[in-house]
């Protein structure tokens, strides 16, 4: 009964949207529909597959890693956890959906794509490889930079109950208590058509996240590789939006279109010694290799920033409430309440914060 109300729900949502796009997008709208009619029809219980005395050792142990994230998420992060991550889905393929991100040649500035439901976000995201690639081929020759890459998980945003993706399931214990968190926190706010806002708190979020849950499993080594990655991950993140004002500065000079495409390339090889010199500090840890090798271009440093750019924003407030996560939600969700052009203005300024936190859990 609840797969059949699920259903109707689901196609329901589908009609009013087809009602609001034109004729030349209902075959983007068509294959996300059966992407995820795809996979709300091929749910499982967890709870029922731990019962299987044939579920493979490996996934019976990330299974029950998933229902004990889920409870610290619901008692300690006050997430809305409700029947999310509950089922699993097979997925049969590396990905979920592959997402395409766009640029200007000269700018940084991602392209937006509008929604129904979602309201203008940065990426267009195809349940197919084939699909995702051959509409960046499109924008490519229209002359935009162009960045496709593999999405392992995504929130519904409350309109179904979200799955553990064979596409995660694999994942180490922080990694996937910090995606979970991120994935939820998206169902505490989410401000349509602010991309850059949304995923930077969720950010927030799953970074808190992994600090708490590393703290309370009371695993030194486990707190120690959380604290690793995370600043690992904050100097990734410095680096990137560090060169990513350089090119802005070039694009916004009066240089020749011809010479500011010769400098564009220079400065992404510079950026490419510039990791390899930060990898040197990090004892060679590889774990940004893959996106090094990319091609560097402005839609590629876009997602960096949307995912980034106001984090250490929502980290001050965080601060400021000293650690408390409902005073936390709700402020932030007052500020998804206001205009797009007053929510960073009240946010608090990052450069307060301090270089650790402040409180301690």
């Amino acid at each position: 009964m609840m797969k059949i109300r699920t259903t109707l729900k689901f196609v329901v949502l589908l009609g009013l949207s087809i009602l609001l796009i034109s004729c030349e997008t209902v075959s983007y709208y068509s294959q996300a529909a059966r992407g995820q009619l795809e996979i709300l029809t091929s749910r499982e219980g967890i709870q029922g597959l731990l019962q299987d005395p044939q579920l493979p050792v490996e996934l019976r142990e990330q299974f029950e890693l998933v229902l004990q994230i889920r409870e610290f998420a619901a008692l300690e992060l006050q997430l809305p956890v409700a029947d999310n991550y509950s089922t699993y889905v097979d997925l049969g393929r590396e990905h979920v959906v592959w997402n395409v991100f766009a640029a200007p040649e000269f700018s940084t500035q991602a392209v937006n794509w509008c929604y129904p439901i979602a309201g203008c976000v940065s990426y267009r995201g195809y349940f197919s490889e084939s699909s995702a690639e051959a509409y960046a081929r499109k924008l490519e020759q229209e002359g935009f930079d162009v960045y496709t890459g593999g999405v392992d998980a995504y929130s519904t945003l409350g309109w179904f109950d979200d799955s553990l993706l064979s596409s995660v399931v694999n994942r180490s214990a922080h990694q996937l208590a910090g995606l979970i968190f991120h994935e939820l926190a998206h169902l505490v706010v989410f401000a349509p058509g602010d991309t850059t806002f949304n995923e930077s708190f969720a950010t927030a979020v799953e970074r808190e996240g992994i600090r708490r849950w590393a703290r309370a499993r009371g695993e030194q080594q486990l707190c120690l590789d959380s604290e690793q990655n995370l600043a690992r991950q904050a100097e990734f993140v410095a680096l990137v939006s560090q060169w990513r004002d350089q090119f802005d500065v070039l694009y916004s000079s009066d240089t020749s279109e011809t010479e500011m495409r010769e400098q564009k390339q220079g400065l992404q090889q510079t950026l490419r010694v510039a990791y390899e010199d930060l990898k040197e500090s990090w004892s060679g840890y590889d774990g940004y290799d893959a996106w090094f090798a990319r091609e560097l271009n402005n839609a590629q440093l876009s997602t960096v920033a949307s995912y980034n750019d106001l984090v250490p924003a929502f980290d001050r407030l965080l601060q400021q409430l000293k650690g408390d996560l409902g005073q936390f939600y709700r402020r932030v969700q007052e500020l998804a309440e206001l205009p797009v052009d007053e929510r960073e203005q009240q946010l608090p300024n990052p450069d307060l914060l301090a270089r650790e936190t402040a409180f301690q859990i």
